[in-house]
């Protein structure tokens, strides 16, 4: 039949990206050491940015059942509480808590995103099969982490999902989807179907995090992602259809009606390359584009804290992602507001000689020194920092800081082009990420609780052998 014919109810063939990712899925035994390795680190990281998180209201009060007292008996877990609910629910509470502070991994790309936030999806229904009798070890869990970290990212290398308007969370529903069936014990064929359904979605809108509507859907849209990707796995297990050309199909497919009729492809073979690549955000909850700003601004601060009043300019450079994201004038109204604006994130170290979580609320902000700042502040794209932002071997996130005085003396232009946590600085990052772990876990667990964490994710292997509903119950609090 011809593609164009819409009269024709004949049925095609799944598109190719479908079938893609359920073979993917599948196939891949995920044997990358490197990616495992990292996997493992990236699991306490993700989490230990979630257990931070329960110290905010803002948070913890969309935690829990979907009403309450609908919680499941030997249901899924949420990590620092002592939830036991449905997985569906429970993959919105991980995928939230984890999520909230900006503090979790970053993938930079044509389009950006947490891969990470798949965690949702993925302790939910692991716990959820383990307590039931199938036996999952913590090894599944980073085969299934790197697996959904690769479709996540792959997608993100060569498809701006954003310049059209929409989302990186798409990414993070179409990923969490098809892990999780895979997980349940999906078929080739109810994988495919699963991934259509979550295709026909579509994506939602990048509103929440833009000026002048950015607010705290922002720090939960993870985690509804991650629900969804988990309920469509649902749905095909239990013999739900799916619709072969979610992407495809003219006129009504995801290609024509939300991204200009560009077909979505694979720029390269699905394996462990976004793992092994991962940026880990270590020192700052800053949107990452923001990382060596921020970092550039702290060399700074000891030079300009004595003359914060007779700065006249502050100049900063930054890639044209940057630009275009961050770059932000005008009234923050909130926390989310404020970790997606430069100046801000720039003028608080400055200033403070810090960035931490709490410096994004309203006792902080209301500081009449930081906006005064912001005032001053004069960003411009760096050419250079563009182009190595998108080469494939450097992927750098670079950004320039230089403070100038009234008396027309100036500081040095700090300039940084990858931030701790980037692959190129890895081995200065691993140590620091694991100081931030044990610091994150410290904010809800007492010290024995802590030691039992810490050593059951020290040795890779004994990591990898543990089984899931083992783990999970470490991470509920003592009483």
């Amino acid at each position: 039949m011809s593609a164009h014919d819409i009269r024709s109810a004949e049925r095609p063939a799944p598109d190719k990206l479908l079938t893609e990712i359920a073979d993917y899925v599948l196939r891949a035994a995920a044997d990358s050491e490197e990616a495992r390795n990292i996997a493992r680190y990236c699991l306490m990281d993700t989490l230990g940015c979630g257990i931070l998180a329960l110290g905010f209201p803002a948070c913890t009060k969309l935690l829990g059942p979907v009403v309450p007292g609908a919680e499941l008996e030997r249901g899924a877990r949420v990590p620092g509480t002592r939830y036991e609910l449905e997985p569906v629910a429970a993959a919105f509470n991980i995928g939230a808590m984890i999520r909230w502070l900006d503090f979790n991994d970053t993938w930079l790309a044509a389009e950006w995103g947490h891969p990470s936030d798949n965690l949702g999806a993925i302790l939910a229904v692991s716990d959820y099969l383990s307590r039931r009798g199938t036996r999952l070890t913590m090894g599944d869990v980073l085969t299934a982490m790197i697996q959904a970290h690769e479709i996540q990212g792959v997608l993100a290398l060569n498809h701006s999902f954003n310049r059209v308007g929409l989302d990186h969370v798409l990414l993070v529903r179409i990923a969490s989807t098809a892990v999780a069936t895979r997980l349940l014990g999906g078929s080739r064929e109810q994988i495919v179907n699963a991934v259509s359904n979550a295709w026909l979605d579509g994506g939602a809108l990048r509103t929440y995090r833009h000026a002048p509507n950015t607010g705290s859907r922002k720090s939960w849209a993870a985690g509804d992602a991650t629900s969804r990707g988990v309920r469509h796995a649902l749905f095909a297990g239990a013999g739900e259809m799916g619709y072969p050309s979610a992407l495809s199909a003219k006129g009504w497919g995801f290609q024509d009606v939300l991204f200009k009729g560009k077909a979505i492809a694979l720029e390269r073979p699905l394996s462990a390359y976004v793992m092994e690549n991962v940026l880990f955000k270590i020192s700052f909850p800053a949107e990452f584009h923001a990382q060596t700003a921020v970092e550039a601004a702290l060399k700074l601060h000891a030079i300009v804290k004595p003359r914060i009043a007779d700065i006249a300019r502050i100049t900063i450079e930054t890639q044209e992602a940057g630009m275009r994201i961050i770059d932000k004038t005008g009234p923050l109204a909130n926390p989310a507001d404020r970790d997606h604006c430069l100046q801000y994130m720039v003028a608080v170290p400055l200033l403070l000689g810090r960035l931490m979580a709490e410096d994004y609320e309203d006792d902080v902000a209301r500081d009449p020194r930081i906006d005064a700042l912001r005032a001053k502040m004069v960003v411009t794209e760096n050419a250079e920092f563009s182009r190595d932002y998108l080469d494939a071997d450097k992927r750098a996130i670079g950004n320039a800081v230089q403070v100038w005085f009234a008396d027309g003396t100036r500081t040095e232009r700090v300039a940084i082009d990858y931030p701790v946590g980037h692959r190129r600085r890895r081995a200065e990052g691993i140590p620091q990420l694991i100081t931030k772990f044990e610091r994150n876990l410290a904010t809800l667990f007492g010290a024995s609780q802590r030691a039992a964490i810490a050593a059951a994710c020290e040795d890779q292997d004994e990591f990898e052998d543990l089984p899931v509903e083992d783990f999970m119950a470490l991470w509920v609090p003592r009483q």
